[in-house]
């Protein structure tokens, strides 16, 4: 279903992390990583990086040894900032919920280059999507429990408050250990279209307790440094581009703040992209597409209302943009839906 699944990898403390959640079961290191390939070395290297299935086997052992179904639950709340390495700095040191969305959108790959994020507002409601691009056998659901309630557990240590209106959706079957889950206070479903924490969207205004502009820069250039460490194929260069493109308030960034926060110069970056066949214009019409129709697919939104939430600062501006990219007008494309305008 996924080839090139040793291709992806994790950063190493998700290893060291693992190690700390099944002390709680009496289960020491040594007994949890032997015979698994796992340098010593590796272990005090921060850079240090493990493979998919090299993490499958090891996990697959946890679940072994601790006779916990639900190991994903534990993993997922014992999560802190500081797993994520230079990114976790970078989101400890953000200055909203909004904020530190908008650097796990841009640096997640320095976490793993195996699972990246999606992010939509419609309506009254926030949702973090995550996309799998490998295959994780038969620890798919600890891996993706683990990694929606880490980033819920995370906001919530960061904002010092209990975001009770959280929703984690699955597209996993529903497990035998459903049960078992009541210890998060979350509300969880299972066997949906896509694995998402959906949120109320006033809580993307929530500030951290600890912002510092300074300790973000420095920790946002270790990002980048990463990111550059690691490689980008040109799949992944228009990837990252297109996740770059929409603002988590609404509206689309230009090329120039693109560039900016890929630490390219416009050139560069309006190069590199040619070189992969596409253009920047292109993928941001892509962008505007896709979100205008979603909008649009939602009646009870005027247009004004969906002008505004796609940051265009007058009617008459979306609909232009929408005929340019559709060759429709916005009220023409509801009444072919059989919507009224």
């Amino acid at each position: 279903m996924f080839p090139g699944s040793s291709l992806h990898t994790f950063g190493i403390a998700h290893v060291l992390h693992l190690v700390e959640v099944v002390k709680r079961w009496g289960v020491s290191r040594e007994a949890l990583l032997a015979g698994i390939d796992v340098p010593a070395e590796a272990l005090g290297d921060p850079h240090a990086r493990v493979p998919v299935p090299t993490l499958v086997t090891l996990v697959e052992r946890a679940r072994l040894l601790t006779g916990e179904p639900a190991l994903g639950v534990y993993c997922g709340l014992q999560t802190r900032a500081t797993l994520y390495g230079s990114l976790g700095f970078a989101l400890a040191s953000a200055s909203t919920v909004r904020d530190a969305i908008d650097l796990s959108l841009r640096y997640g790959k320095v976490v793993t280059t195996a699972l990246t994020m999606r992010f939509r507002v419609e309506r009254q409601m926030a949702s973090l999507i995550v996309d799998e691009h490998t295959d994780f056998g038969s620890v798919r659901d600890i891996v993706i429990m683990t990694t929606l309630i880490a980033w819920w557990k995370v906001s919530a240590a960061l904002t010092a408050r209990d975001l009770t209106t959280s929703t984690l959706d699955f597209a996993l079957p529903e497990p035998e250990y459903v049960a078992r889950l009541a210890m998060t206070g979350l509300r969880m479903r299972f066997n949906r279209p896509v694995h998402r924490l959906t949120f109320d969207a006033r809580s993307l205004d929530l500030p951290y307790t600890m912002p510092d502009a300074v300790a973000l820069a420095l920790a946002r250039e270790q990002c980048e440094r990463e990111l550059e460490s690691l490689g980008m194929t040109r799949g992944e260069l228009t990837a990252r581009v297109r996740v770059l493109i929409p603002k988590p308030g609404g509206g689309f960034r230009t090329l120039e703040e693109v560039a900016a926060a890929m630490s390219r110069s416009p050139r560069t970056l309006k190069r590199q992209l040619a070189t992969s066949g596409i253009s920047f214009s292109t993928l941001r019409d892509s962008e505007f597409r896709e979100r205008a129709i979603a909008l649009l697919r939602l009646p009870d939104l005027s247009l004004p209302q969906i002008a505004d939430k796609l940051g265009y600062s007058n009617t008459a501006n979306f609909e232009r943009a929408f005929r340019r990219c559709t060759a429709s007008s916005p009220a023409g494309w509801r009444r072919a839906m059989g919507q009224t305008a």
